[in-house]
């Protein structure tokens, strides 16, 4: 024992001990200690002003939940959303980045082009996108005024379908740009002696794209997935915006709903239960893929 406590102290630098429990201590506190007491939070009915004593009711807010039909509505609508942005906006971008990857004049111009978007406040395009599609927005102009498309101005924001699309066009639109700039790095490091190689075989440019290109970037692909995944869960600023959750809560998603219940209803024991549910979906659904992604590679 004394021997290995003279090894370690030879091996051990305080030094990293000191630059390494600033940022511990940073993270217990903003990350782990909000994570725990939001979960013990979320067996208790805790009513703001209303409520000091928080008595422990267990799994009720759970089941208050999935009881809820605003909150079943919120979560198929965050799910719906996912489905429709994610793969665009993983197969356009990527699409773009071969584009550019080909280009050799005005590459920066076109990569400025297409991240413009990522850069741009959520604020300040869903208000665009919202001038966009209200009913005596541009679009209605274009289609009414100018090709006289239709004689009645179509209710883009009106309806849930309607509006759930339309927001999903802004999630895809303002995604592009930051698929785009990761998988052309990830094609810029892939070597061309491969596909040299694939042609002196006979290759054409689909079976490398499929046998070369998609094996090679698939790290890659699997950190856009996740990392859009993860954002698709936690989309908010587009609704809060565009349709503020209406007509009648039917565009809700999660995270409007829960900042519904936290602030007009002062409702924090079922906020609460609500996020541990919305982190149990994102962790089950990204390991899911994760392993498809990896099982696929073998």
């Amino acid at each position: 024992m004394k021997a290995f406590l003279v090894r370690f102290k030879k091996k051990f630098d305080w030094r990293v001990l000191v630059l390494f429990l600033p940022s511990f201590i940073y993270v217990c506190m903003f990350t782990f200690y909000p994570m725990i007491k939001m979960f013990l939070m979320s067996f208790t009915d805790w009513h703001i002003g209303y409520n000091q004593e928080s008595p422990i009711v267990w799994f009720d807010n759970y089941v208050r939940v999935f009881q809820d039909p605003v909150a079943i509505t919120a979560i198929v609508n965050t799910l719906f959303y996912l489905v429709i942005t994610v793969p665009l906006q993983m197969a356009i971008g990527l699409f773009i980045a071969l584009l550019i990857n080909k280009i050799t004049h005005l590459s920066v111009t076109f990569r400025v082009f297409y991240y413009l978007p990522v850069v741009t406040s959520w604020v300040v395009v869903a208000l665009l996108f919202r001038y966009i599609f209200m009913n005596d927005g541009l679009l209605n102009y274009f289609l009414v005024d100018v090709l006289h498309f239709t004689s009645e101005k179509v209710g883009w924001l009106s309806t849930r379908f309607m509006a759930l699309t339309a927001t999903g066009v802004l999630g895809i639109w303002k995604g592009i740009g930051w698929n785009m700039v990761i998988f052309l790095a990830a094609l810029q490091a892939v070597p061309k002696e491969y596909y040299e190689a694939a042609s002196i075989d006979g290759a054409n440019a689909f079976q490398k794209f499929i046998y070369i290109t998609i094996p090679s970037i698939r790290g890659t692909i699997a950190f856009a997935l996740v990392m859009l995944t993860i954002g698709a869960f936690n989309t908010y600023t587009p609704i809060a915006v565009l349709t503020e959750g209406n007509p009648y809560h039917q565009t809700e998603v999660v995270l409007t709903w829960m900042n519904f219940k936290t602030f007009s209803t002062l409702d924090m024991g079922y906020s609460a239960a609500l996020s541990i549910i919305l982190m149990m979906m994102i962790i089950i659904t990204t390991m899911v893929m994760m392993k498809f992604i990896y099982r696929k590679g073998r």
